[in-house]
């Protein structure tokens, strides 16, 4: 894993702040690095949640020195059986996850179900003692942030939410450069994230030994609608807004909490979003394909796009456009592109008479000598991370320094609860046809 040493070798140009500052969340050395780990060192971490997902941030999450993990609790016995299988026949599984939390051994649980449990396993953890790491977003319905945020504050327990770009080094070199004007004043950030597979809209694999003797239909369900057994929304349930957010909460909040991360912003006030079933007409009730605007007070606007019927590779990007530059996001790393401006507000003379426009541009040149701001016009900067870099590593990394140490996380339940709510604002939108609007202050639907 990436250590500060490693970093500043490897990191590339630095173009703005020192690379080794305080903000760099990232850049403390992983607890018990150089020295062995007692046992009753050891963070003691449930999964609640086991799909894709919730494994495979389980995987991660246990690299952090000093971390282990204990219970996993989940609605198909299949996935625990797995389980066992990844972690050791020691690992205590479960379907009901209330036996985890009345577990004495367990300081932490990271809670990968579907989005309409969210709310109910977060505080039922954390009046349990236990502190929480909860995938994105972090609601289904605006009520649950409210009830996430005061839960959170009345126990005392940590709760980080899953949008693992805040920790990023890519977004935190974003954040340096816009800070230190690398592109002028901001007025637009572009953001995309394109799929074009049967996996990538969702359409995950079912088992063929599903049924309600393996899967758990009636805890799965919870406050959905009482529906018979049906395996496509046990197993594809981001395609119903019963139990998902659809492409809102599984995408665009990954670009909302790194936006506001890198301006600093709380959230927009206004959206309008627009979409459609365009490709994947299989009975989901959410599109396929979403549009947004949104207005920041902070003078800028969002734009938002996330096509699952793209036509090439997936790929996610932001472009921060200012006065003087561009400011291109990817998953390979930042790149600056400059264009700054003449200092003077130009002219355009060439229609009058000669000795006008050479007694009008002497006197031009006079009062605005020809100086630019910042670096020359073109000059192109570039900051990578290092080969094999993990943000959700770093997210990891952060969220359990702070079980430890009872220091605020990085993405806390105000954060997590203003980036979902900003998301969400689409698909108010769009059921609405109309135009709508957010605090983002009071975090309040206006």
């Amino acid at each position: 894993m990436v250590n500060r040493r490693n970093f500043i070798k490897t990191a590339g140009l630095a173009t703005a702040g020192s690379l080794a500052g305080k903000s760099l969340y990232s850049m403390a050395l992983p607890y018990g690095e150089g020295r062995p780990i007692a046992a009753n060192d050891y963070i003691h971490l449930a999964l609640i949640g086991a799909g894709g997902q919730g494994q495979g941030d389980t995987k991660t999450a246990i690299e952090v020195p000093g971390v282990k993990v204990v219970a996993v609790a989940d609605c198909y016995q299949g996935r625990l059986d797995h389980c066992k299988e990844l972690w050791g026949k020691t690992v205590f599984t479960t379907r009901d996850y209330r036996e985890i939390l009345d577990r004495k051994d367990i300081d932490a649980v990271l809670i990968a179900t579907p989005d309409h449990w969210h709310k109910q396993a977060s505080i039922d953890a954390m009046k349990a003692g236990k502190d929480v790491y909860c995938e994105k977003p972090m609601i289904h319905l605006y009520e649950d942030g409210p009830a996430m945020i005061e839960a959170a504050q009345s126990t005392g327990r940590i709760l980080q939410v899953g949008s693992q770009r805040v920790s990023s080094q890519i977004y935190i070199k974003a954040k340096e450069l816009l800070e230190a004007g690398a592109i002028g004043q901001l007025n637009m950030v572009t953001a995309r994230w394109d799929r074009n597979s049967s996996i990538g809209a969702w359409n995950y694999t079912i088992p063929d030994d599903a049924s309600t003797q393996t899967c758990d239909w009636p805890r799965f369900l919870g406050t959905a609608p009482n529906i018979p057994w049906n395996p496509e929304h046990f197993f594809q349930w981001r395609k119903w807004k019963a139990y998902g957010t659809g492409v809102a909460g599984d995408l665009f909040v990954h670009l909302f909490s790194g936006t506001h991360f890198i301006t600093g912003s709380k959230g927009p006030t206004r959206a309008v979003a627009s979409g459609a079933q365009r490709f994947w007409k299989d009975g989901r009730d959410v599109p396929d394909v979403m549009l947004g605007i949104f207005d920041y007070p902070e003078g800028f606007n969002l734009s938002l796009r996330v096509n699952f019927v793209d036509g090439g590779e997936e790929s996610e990007g932001l472009i921060f456009t200012g006065s003087e530059g561009t400011m291109e996001i990817s998953w390979k790393g930042v790149t600056v592109d400059r264009a700054p401006r003449e200092k003077g507000p130009g002219h355009s003379v060439e229609s009058f008479t000669e000795a006008m426009q050479k007694r009008m541009v002497d006197a031009y040149t006079k009062k605005y000598p020809r100086e630019f701001s910042g670096k020359p016009f073109g000059a192109e900067e570039k900051f990578a991370p290092p080969e094999g870099y993990s943000d959700s590593y770093d997210h990891f990394h952060n969220f359990f320094e702070a079980v430890r140490s009872r220091r605020p996380v990085i993405e806390d339940a105000t954060f997590g609860f203003r980036a979902a709510g900003a998301a969400l604002l689409a698909n108010q939108s769009y059921e609405r046809d109309a135009v709508v609007h957010w605090d983002p202050v009071a975090m309040k639907l206006v």
